[in-house]
C-alpha cells in the first residue's frame, strides 16, 4: 500500500463527516482509504492521449419542447373544496401574531 493514511486525516475526515468512529472503524477507514487511493494511482497510469472526455457511458441528449400551459387558469375548481377562501385564495388560521 503506496498510500498511507494518517490517524490525523481520518480524525479530520470524522470530524468533516460528522461521524464518531470507534479505533477499529478508523482503522478499517485508514484501509479503505488506502485503497482508494492505490486505486486512482493505477488509474492515472493508464494512456489517455487522444481520449476525449466524457460524462456518460452513452450519448445523452437533451430533448427540448415548448412549454405549453394544458390545464390553464382553473382557479374555482381548485377552490371548490377549500374550507375557507377569500378573493379566489385560500383562507388558512394565523400561524403567529
Amino acid at each position: 500500500m503506496a498510500n498511507i493514511i494518517s490517524d490525523e486525516t481520518i480524525e479530520y475526515v470524522g470530524i468533516l463527516a460528522k461521524l464518531e468512529l470507534s479505533d477499529e472503524e478508523k482503522e478499517q477507514a485508514k484501509k479503505d482509504m488506502g485503497r482508494m487511493l492505490d486505486y486512482i494511482d493505477k488509474l492515472n497510469e493508464l494512456d489517455t492521449e487522444g481520449i476525449e472526455p466524457m460524462s456518460h457511458v452513452f450519448p445523452v441528449d437533451n430533448v427540448f419542447r415548448e412549454d405549453v400551459v394544458t390545464n390553464g387558469d382553473d382557479r374555482e375548481q381548485m377552490l371548490a373544496n377549500a374550507p375557507r377562501k377569500k378573493d379566489g385564495t385560500y383562507m388558512v388560521p394565523k400561524t403567529f401574531d
